[in-house]
């Protein structure tokens, strides 16, 4: 049995992942697979790889935190099936359990492992390509690598075939010399996995069964073992610490805003800009330093945004600003402004050309094309219309310590400074808030809403109830400052009598 598979393409069988390790060194109480770079985890990035070659089954092997990775993968990957590998006994076992939860397969099994997140689907095709026009029982991806520590290497014969691969605790010294690694990434001939597989015995410094042992069992019965180089060495990479993972991730995010770079964004500076994989940009987008895109977040074309600013799950508008705001699940008017200090929480909805300005905090509002929110305001639970103003200082109580309520402001209508609109309220269009005022109830179209107490000032009680205070002296020299300079006054009147001219007897002028 030579193991080599029918040279005609079709699809491939099943694509393993490799998810059941412990990941002990990211000293963790969540599951290394779960742990993210560039908004995602590490392995929806492996399983979006894998889903690109559209297999026939996308299998995980799961065994540590289990119940987390599955959660996990019915949330992102509800498509995938599981299995699960009670006891880790290596590489090769866990390919074993995999298959023994699939139907008799008849195309190619490509092995991948959840935490390579720079893998991509593209390098997944061109391996299982080159695996076929080689007509292989086994092909590894194989990188060349300046300091190859910690990988299996790759031993080839004199005529450069893959002789085998050896883990580096059972390599000798020559070999460890070797600077072609292994990534761990395979594409297997059913029939030849199959035959590997039932050989395999724990005859190494681990006593696990490794996967690699199948391309020694593959050349005894006569197949070829390919090696596909891939020249992005990246794409090999793994994560079993949080240095990696920091490492990977920034990895990513060169890559990210590199390709949004070349589409036409201008990013001021790179070092301290972060943009998800999932954000979508326009051309002549303007990122600022201190930026962080996030999730589902979109930038219209002309948008600037930052600097200083997280946007998560936000769509900004053509032509918008959005400076030092944090913002989620929100959307940003074309031609509107927001910033600086401004906090917009949830089912925030700011129209176009619309203002929301300096420590303004907004949830669930609706405000209106041309409306101004500009400073020191609250703006909760509120249907605010076009070209209204809100002044500064301005609270809308939408909260009565057991239910919600939503405020009203009408087109074109102003709030005043320092006002507190008591929800549910309705400000008719065209109405006026007086400042300081508190509205418990409706201010129809067109009116004066007042709703303040008649201001009263109580002579003397600085000195009476704050005696002895700084205060109650200065209240007492300001009043003594006042009766000197009213009996100055008076004098001054007195001497201004009309009086008798002693030549004329007229009065003085």
């Amino acid at each position: 049995m030579t193991g080599q598979p029918d040279a005609s393409p079709g699809q491939v069988a099943a694509v393993v992942v490799l998810a059941a390790g412990e990941g002990r060194r990211m000293h963790s109480s969540r599951s290394k697979l779960l742990h993210e770079i560039g908004g995602h985890s590490l392995l929806s990035y492996a399983v979006t790889a894998a889903t690109m070659l559209q297999p026939q089954h996308v299998v995980v092997v799961v065994g540590h935190l289990r119940d987390q990775v599955e959660a996990h993968l019915a949330e992102v990957a509800p498509h995938v099936q599981t299995v699960v590998q009670e006891e880790q006994r290596g590489t090769g076992h866990a390919v074993q359990v995999a298959l023994a939860a699939l139907p008799e397969l008849a195309g190619e099994v490509v092995v991948t492992y959840g935490d390579v997140p720079l893998l991509t689907g593209d390098t997944l095709a061109d391996l299982v390509t080159a695996h076929r026009v080689e007509r292989a029982a086994v092909t590894v991806l194989t990188a060349t690598v300046p300091d190859p520590t910690g990988y299996g290497r790759v031993l080839r014969d004199a005529e450069g075939h893959v002789e085998a691969v050896v883990e580096e605790r059972d390599a000798d010294e020559a070999q460890r010399r070797v600077s072609e690694i292994n990534s761990g990434v395979y594409v297997f001939a059913p029939a030849a996995l199959r035959a590997g597989l039932a050989g395999l015995r724990p005859d190494n410094s681990q006593g696990e069964l490794y996967l690699t042992d199948v391309l020694a069992d593959a050349r005894r019965s006569g197949g070829t073992v390919s090696a596909h180089p891939v020249a992005d060495v990246w794409q090999t990479e793994g994560v079993n610490d949080r240095v990696q993972l920091s490492r990977l991730g920034l990895e990513l995010n060169r890559r990210t805003l590199e390709r949004w770079m070349r589409a036409g964004v201008t990013v001021l500076d790179p070092a301290t800009t972060w943009v998800h994989a999932s954000v979508d940009l326009a051309p002549d987008v303007t990122l600022l330093p201190g930026t962080s895109l996030e999730g589902a977040t979109s930038v219209a074309a002309g948008a600037v945004v930052g600097p200083d600013t997280t946007l998560v799950d936000v769509e900004v508008g053509e032509g918008a600003t959005v400076a030092r705001t944090q913002a989620s699940l929100s959307v940003i008017g074309a031609g509107a402004s927001v910033g600086p200090f401004a906090f917009l929480r949830p089912g925030t909805r700011l129209g176009a050309g619309g203002k929301i300005g300096t420590f303004v905090e907004a949830k669930n509002a609706r405000i209106g094309a041309g409306a101004k929110v500009p400073h020191l305001s609250y703006v909760g639970d509120a249907e605010i219309a076009d070209e209204a103003n809100i002044g500064a200082g301005v609270i809308m109580a939408n909260y009565d310590g057991v239910h919600k309520a939503t405020t009203t402001v009408g087109r074109a209508s102003f709030v005043g400074s320092n006002s507190v609109l008591t929800a549910p309220v309705v400000v008719g269009d065209g109405a006026y808030v007086a400042a300081g005022s508190t509205i418990t109830s409706d201010v129809g179209p067109g009116e004066l809403g007042v709703g303040r107490g008649q201001q009263r000032n109580i002579r003397g009680w600085v000195l009476r109830k704050r005696a002895g205070t700084k205060t109650a002296r200065a209240a007492a020299a300001a009043a003594e400052q006042g009766a000197t300079q009213q009996a100055d006054a008076a004098g001054a009147g007195q001497d201004a009598q009309p009086g008798r001219d002693e030549q004329t007897g007229g009065a003085a002028r």
